[in-house]
Protein backbone atom coordinates (compact mmCIF):
# COMPACT_ATOMS: atom_id res chain seq x y z
CA UNK A 1 0.00 0.00 0.00
CA UNK A 2 1.39 3.34 -0.63
CA UNK A 3 2.28 5.94 1.58
CA UNK A 4 -0.93 8.20 0.61
CA UNK A 5 -3.02 5.50 1.80
CA UNK A 6 -1.68 4.07 4.66
CA UNK A 7 -1.55 7.38 6.33
CA UNK A 8 -4.76 8.37 5.45
CA UNK A 9 -3.36 11.59 3.80
CA UNK A 10 -6.12 14.53 2.73
CA UNK A 11 -4.41 17.36 0.95
CA UNK A 12 -6.10 20.71 1.10
CA UNK A 13 -6.01 24.36 0.93
CA UNK A 14 -3.86 26.65 -1.87
CA UNK A 15 -2.00 24.11 -4.16
CA UNK A 16 0.74 26.61 -4.65
CA UNK A 17 1.18 27.91 -0.80
CA UNK A 18 3.41 27.05 2.05
CA UNK A 19 3.12 23.78 3.26
CA UNK A 20 1.49 23.54 6.81
CA UNK A 21 1.74 19.40 7.82
CA UNK A 22 -0.63 19.12 11.27
CA UNK A 23 -0.09 15.96 13.41
CA UNK A 24 -2.03 14.94 16.05
CA UNK A 25 -1.06 13.44 19.39
CA UNK A 26 -1.76 10.12 21.33
CA UNK A 27 -5.42 8.63 21.09
CA UNK A 28 -6.51 10.79 18.18
CA UNK A 29 -6.36 11.40 14.75
CA UNK A 30 -6.06 14.25 11.94
CA UNK A 31 -10.12 14.97 12.45
CA UNK A 32 -8.72 17.16 16.24
CA UNK A 33 -7.61 19.30 12.99
CA UNK A 34 -10.59 20.32 11.56
CA UNK A 35 -11.55 23.91 13.36
CA UNK A 36 -8.15 25.26 12.41
CA UNK A 37 -7.94 23.62 9.19
CA UNK A 38 -10.28 26.69 7.38
CA UNK A 39 -7.89 29.93 8.67
CA UNK A 40 -5.06 28.07 8.09
CA UNK A 41 -5.89 26.83 4.50
CA UNK A 42 -6.64 30.45 2.91
CA UNK A 43 -3.31 31.21 2.10
CA UNK A 44 -1.17 27.35 2.81
CA UNK A 45 -1.26 23.88 1.04
CA UNK A 46 -2.48 21.95 4.56
CA UNK A 47 -1.24 18.67 4.76
CA UNK A 48 -3.28 16.19 7.30
CA UNK A 49 -2.35 12.86 7.90
CA UNK A 50 -2.80 9.79 10.56
CA UNK A 51 -0.47 8.03 12.42
CA UNK A 52 -0.37 4.29 11.32
CA UNK A 53 -2.01 2.39 14.13
CA UNK A 54 -4.58 5.42 14.07
CA UNK A 55 -7.43 7.42 12.77
CA UNK A 56 -8.23 5.20 9.22
CA UNK A 57 -4.67 4.05 8.45
CA UNK A 58 -4.14 1.18 7.48
CA UNK A 59 -3.81 -0.87 10.42
CA UNK A 60 -2.01 -3.98 8.85
CA UNK A 61 0.59 -1.70 8.54
CA UNK A 62 1.11 -1.26 11.79
CA UNK A 63 3.94 -3.28 13.68
CA UNK A 64 4.56 -3.68 17.29
CA UNK A 65 8.21 -3.25 17.12
CA UNK A 66 8.67 0.25 14.98
CA UNK A 67 6.11 2.09 16.48
CA UNK A 68 7.36 1.42 20.42
CA UNK A 69 9.46 4.04 19.76
CA UNK A 70 8.90 7.91 18.87
CA UNK A 71 11.75 7.37 16.00
CA UNK A 72 8.94 5.09 14.29
CA UNK A 73 6.14 8.16 14.22
CA UNK A 74 8.67 10.08 13.19
CA UNK A 75 9.73 7.99 9.86
CA UNK A 76 5.89 7.97 9.35
CA UNK A 77 6.23 11.95 8.76
CA UNK A 78 9.03 11.96 6.85
CA UNK A 79 7.86 9.33 4.52
CA UNK A 80 4.47 11.34 3.79
CA UNK A 81 6.88 14.32 3.54
CA UNK A 82 9.10 11.75 1.00
CA UNK A 83 5.63 10.76 -1.15
CA UNK A 84 4.34 14.14 -1.35
CA UNK A 85 7.93 15.67 -1.91
CA UNK A 86 7.62 18.25 0.83
CA UNK A 87 10.13 21.00 1.64
CA UNK A 88 9.88 24.38 3.49
CA UNK A 89 7.63 22.36 5.71
CA UNK A 90 5.87 24.21 8.75
CA UNK A 91 5.47 20.61 11.10
CA UNK A 92 2.37 21.44 13.58
CA UNK A 93 2.86 18.90 15.91
CA UNK A 94 0.34 18.37 18.88
CA UNK A 95 0.88 17.11 22.42
CA UNK A 96 3.31 14.19 21.58
CA UNK A 97 3.81 14.97 17.94
CA UNK A 98 5.68 17.75 19.14
CA UNK A 99 8.84 15.90 19.72
CA UNK A 100 8.20 13.51 16.93
CA UNK A 101 8.19 16.72 14.91
CA UNK A 102 11.26 17.57 16.45
CA UNK A 103 12.71 14.04 15.91
CA UNK A 104 11.33 14.21 12.07
CA UNK A 105 13.49 18.03 11.84
CA UNK A 106 16.87 16.62 12.89
CA UNK A 107 16.92 13.48 10.98
CA UNK A 108 15.99 15.56 7.82
CA UNK A 109 16.61 19.41 8.78
CA UNK A 110 16.74 20.40 4.73
CA UNK A 111 13.01 19.73 4.06
CA UNK A 112 11.57 21.70 7.45
CA UNK A 113 10.99 25.38 7.74
CA UNK A 114 9.65 25.80 11.12
CA UNK A 115 8.02 23.52 14.04
CA UNK A 116 4.88 24.86 16.17
CA UNK A 117 4.91 22.39 19.31
CA UNK A 118 1.21 22.69 21.22
CA UNK A 119 1.57 21.23 24.44
CA UNK A 120 4.61 19.73 24.17
CA UNK A 121 6.66 17.66 26.75
CA UNK A 122 9.89 15.99 26.56
CA UNK A 123 9.59 13.37 29.37
CA UNK A 124 5.52 13.56 31.14
CA UNK A 125 7.83 12.00 34.60
CA UNK A 126 9.95 14.08 36.81
CA UNK A 127 13.31 13.88 37.39
CA UNK A 128 15.41 15.96 39.42
CA UNK A 129 14.55 19.31 38.96
CA UNK A 130 12.74 18.61 35.71
CA UNK A 131 9.42 19.12 36.49
CA UNK A 132 7.68 17.10 33.74
CA UNK A 133 4.14 17.07 36.04
CA UNK A 134 3.55 13.20 37.07
CA UNK A 135 5.56 11.01 39.62
CA UNK A 136 6.66 7.75 38.17
CA UNK A 137 3.86 6.14 40.43
CA UNK A 138 2.08 8.32 38.49
CA UNK A 139 2.87 6.90 35.27
CA UNK A 140 3.15 3.61 36.32
CA UNK A 141 -0.96 3.80 37.65
CA UNK A 142 -1.57 5.22 34.44
CA UNK A 143 -0.33 2.80 32.36
CA UNK A 144 -1.50 -0.36 34.23
CA UNK A 145 -5.31 1.57 34.41
CA UNK A 146 -4.89 1.71 30.63
CA UNK A 147 -3.40 -1.75 30.31
CA UNK A 148 -6.82 -3.20 32.21
CA UNK A 149 -9.37 -1.67 31.46
CA UNK A 150 -9.01 0.82 27.93
CA UNK A 151 -12.29 1.98 27.29
CA UNK A 152 -13.10 3.05 31.01
CA UNK A 153 -9.68 4.61 31.34
CA UNK A 154 -10.84 6.30 28.40
CA UNK A 155 -14.19 7.53 29.79
CA UNK A 156 -12.31 8.33 32.68
CA UNK A 157 -9.23 10.11 31.37
CA UNK A 158 -10.72 12.13 27.96
CA UNK A 159 -12.51 14.83 29.89
CA UNK A 160 -9.46 15.37 32.30
CA UNK A 161 -7.19 15.89 29.43
CA UNK A 162 -9.70 17.72 27.45
CA UNK A 163 -10.51 20.34 30.63
CA UNK A 164 -13.49 22.85 30.05
CA UNK A 165 -16.12 20.74 32.40
CA UNK A 166 -18.35 23.29 31.37
CA UNK A 167 -17.99 22.14 28.01
CA UNK A 168 -18.81 18.25 28.26
CA UNK A 169 -19.20 18.17 24.54
CA UNK A 170 -15.65 18.60 24.26
CA UNK A 171 -14.61 15.50 26.55
CA UNK A 172 -17.18 13.36 24.95
CA UNK A 173 -15.76 14.44 21.60
CA UNK A 174 -12.10 12.87 23.00
CA UNK A 175 -13.43 10.34 24.70
CA UNK A 176 -15.14 8.61 21.63
CA UNK A 177 -11.60 9.20 19.77
CA UNK A 178 -9.86 7.39 22.37
CA UNK A 179 -12.58 4.25 22.14
CA UNK A 180 -12.07 4.74 18.47
CA UNK A 181 -8.48 3.45 18.72
CA UNK A 182 -7.44 -0.77 18.86
CA UNK A 183 -6.95 -0.96 22.47
CA UNK A 184 -3.96 -3.10 21.52
CA UNK A 185 -2.18 -0.30 19.41
CA UNK A 186 -3.36 2.35 21.85
CA UNK A 187 -1.24 0.58 25.14
CA UNK A 188 1.68 0.53 22.80
CA UNK A 189 1.39 4.05 21.65
CA UNK A 190 0.46 5.39 25.33
CA UNK A 191 3.72 3.51 26.81
CA UNK A 192 6.10 5.02 23.98
CA UNK A 193 4.60 8.76 24.62
CA UNK A 194 4.63 8.48 28.52
CA UNK A 195 7.65 6.69 29.05
CA UNK A 196 9.69 8.66 26.51
CA UNK A 197 12.39 10.95 27.16
CA UNK A 198 13.21 13.75 24.05
CA UNK A 199 15.27 15.94 26.44
CA UNK A 200 18.07 15.97 24.44
CA UNK A 201 16.97 15.63 21.28
CA UNK A 202 15.55 19.64 21.45
CA UNK A 203 19.00 21.16 21.51
CA UNK A 204 19.71 19.38 18.19
CA UNK A 205 16.87 21.67 16.45
CA UNK A 206 17.64 23.51 14.10
CA UNK A 207 14.33 25.51 12.76
CA UNK A 208 12.80 28.64 13.98
CA UNK A 209 10.18 26.97 16.79
CA UNK A 210 6.96 28.38 18.26
CA UNK A 211 6.30 26.51 21.50
CA UNK A 212 2.66 26.87 22.71
CA UNK A 213 1.01 26.53 25.75
CA UNK A 214 -2.06 26.73 27.46
CA UNK A 215 -2.69 28.56 30.93
CA UNK A 216 -4.11 25.30 32.29
CA UNK A 217 -2.82 22.18 30.97
CA UNK A 218 -2.93 18.52 33.38
CA UNK A 219 -0.34 16.95 30.94
CA UNK A 220 1.83 19.58 30.21
CA UNK A 221 1.75 22.24 32.71
CA UNK A 222 3.38 25.66 31.96
CA UNK A 223 6.27 24.64 33.41
CA UNK A 224 7.29 22.42 30.96
CA UNK A 225 7.23 24.52 28.00
CA UNK A 226 9.25 26.89 29.55
CA UNK A 227 11.55 24.42 29.59
CA UNK A 228 11.56 23.03 25.75
CA UNK A 229 11.03 27.32 25.14
CA UNK A 230 14.79 27.26 27.14
CA UNK A 231 15.96 24.37 25.39
CA UNK A 232 15.48 24.44 21.77
CA UNK A 233 17.87 27.26 20.21
CA UNK A 234 15.96 30.92 19.44
CA UNK A 235 12.26 29.39 20.29
CA UNK A 236 9.61 31.49 20.80
CA UNK A 237 7.17 30.41 23.71
CA UNK A 238 3.30 31.64 23.86
CA UNK A 239 0.69 30.87 26.56
CA UNK A 240 -2.66 30.64 25.00
CA UNK A 241 -5.96 32.18 27.33
CA UNK A 242 -7.19 28.47 27.20
CA UNK A 243 -7.77 25.75 29.32
CA UNK A 244 -7.09 21.68 28.79
CA UNK A 245 -4.16 19.70 26.76
CA UNK A 246 -6.44 20.15 22.87
CA UNK A 247 -6.67 23.64 22.41
CA UNK A 248 -7.14 23.13 18.21
CA UNK A 249 -10.66 21.95 20.07
CA UNK A 250 -11.34 24.46 22.62
CA UNK A 251 -9.35 27.93 21.68
CA UNK A 252 -9.75 27.38 17.41
CA UNK A 253 -9.52 30.90 16.71
CA UNK A 254 -6.48 31.74 19.37
CA UNK A 255 -4.84 28.91 18.24
CA UNK A 256 -5.21 29.32 14.71
CA UNK A 257 -4.11 33.05 15.04
CA UNK A 258 -0.95 31.98 17.00
CA UNK A 259 0.13 29.83 14.32
CA UNK A 260 -0.58 32.50 11.55
CA UNK A 261 1.44 34.66 13.14
CA UNK A 262 4.08 32.66 13.69
CA UNK A 263 4.06 32.45 9.91
CA UNK A 264 3.89 35.62 8.92
CA UNK A 265 0.51 35.85 7.63
CA UNK A 266 -1.03 39.54 7.90
CA UNK A 267 -4.26 38.20 9.03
Amino acid sequence: MDVQSRNNVVVTGRPDGPVVVLAHGFGCDQNMWRLVVPALAENHRVVLFDYVGSGRSDLSAWSRERYASLEGYAQDVLEVCHELDLREVTFVGHSVSAMIGALASVAEPERFARLVMIGPSPRYTDDGDYRGGFSEADIEELLESLDSNYLGWSAAMAPVIMGNPERPELGQELTNSFCATDPDIARVFARTTFLSDSRADLVKVRVPTLVLECSQDVIAPQGVGAFVQAAVPGSRLVTLDAIGHCPQLSAPEATSQAILSFLGDPR
